[in-house]
C-alpha cells in the first residue's frame, strides 16, 4: 500500500471556484434584472396583502398607498424620482439608467401581479415574512447587475462604496424610521410584524451583499 503524503495537494473536481472575474453578458444582466424586479414586486405584492410595510422607497410606497389609497405602482416611480440625480452623480449614467429601468420594471410587475393574482386570505405572518424575503432576494439579484431600486438602495450603495459599511446595516437604519411612521396608519401588531420582516429583507442583503462574496461583474 502507498503511503500518502498529509502535506501534498489535494487532486481531482474541486467544489471551489477560481476567484476570478467573469463579466456578465447583456443577457445575463438582462435575465438578472427581469427575474429580481420580478421578484421584488411579488414580495411587494405579498406585503401589501398583509397590510404590512417594509424599509426603503417600497415600504415607503406602501406606507403612503394606506394613507392616500393611490395604486402602489404610481407611488414608487413618483417617490424614486429625486433618487435619479444622486445615482448620477456618485454611480453614474450606466447604474442610474439601468436603476430607473429597475423601478419602471417593478412597477409594471405590481400591475400584472395584481391583475394575475387574486388573494382572498393570507395569513399575516407568513405573508410578511415570505414578502421581505422575496424582495431582498430580489433586491440582493438587482444589486448584482449594476443596478437598485433607487431611493435609500442608492444612498446605501453609496455608503458601502464610500466606508464600506453593508448595504444591509445601512438600509436597517433608514427602515426602522419608515416602519416606526408606520403607527400613524397601520395596527401596531402590523407594525411589529414589519419590523421582523424588515430584518429578515436586511439580514438576506447584509450576509450576501459585501466585498469578496461575488465575484461577477
Amino acid at each position: 500500500m502507498t503511503a500518502v503524503d498529509p502535506a501534498a495537494p489535494e487532486t481531482g473536481p474541486s467544489l471551489v471556484f477560481e476567484e476570478k472575474a467573469a463579466p456578465h453578458t447583456w443577457l445575463d444582466d438582462l435575465v438578472g434584472l427581469a427575474t429580481g424586479t420580478f421578484t421584488v414586486a411579488l414580495g411587494l405584492f405579498l406585503l401589501h396583502a398583509s397590510t404590512a410595510v417594509t424599509g426603503g422607497t417600497a415600504g415607503l410606497s406602501l406606507l403612503l398607498g394606506y394613507a392616500v389609497g393611490w395604486p402602489f405602482w404610481v407611488l414608487f416611480a413618483v417617490v424614486n424620482l429625486p433618487f435619479g440625480v444622486l445615482a448620477v452623480v456618485k454611480r453614474g449614467w450606466r447604474f442610474a439608467i439601468r436603476t430607473l429601468v429597475c423601478i419602471g420594471a417593478v412597477s409594471g410587475f405590481s400591475v400584472v401581479i395584481e391583475n394575475l393574482l387574486v388573494v382572498d386570505r393570507i395569513d399575516p405572518v407568513f405573508g410578511t415574512v415570505a414578502g421581505n424575503l422575496l424582495a431582498g432576494i430580489g433586491l440582493l439579484i438587482v444589486f448584482r447587475h449594476g443596478a437598485s431600486l433607487g431611493g435609500i438602495n442608492v444612498v446605501a450603495l453609496v455608503i458601502q462604496d464610500a466606508t464600506g459599511i453593508r448595504v444591509g446595516w445601512t438600509m436597517m437604519v433608514f427602515d426602522v424610521l419608515i416602519i416606526l411612521l408606520a403607527l400613524l396608519v397601520v395596527p401596531w401588531p402590523n407594525v411589529l410584524l414589519s419590523a421582523a420582516g424588515a430584518v429578515v429583507l436586511n439580514l438576506v442583503l447584509a450576509l450576501n451583499h459585501r466585498p469578496g462574496r461575488y465575484i461577477g461583474h
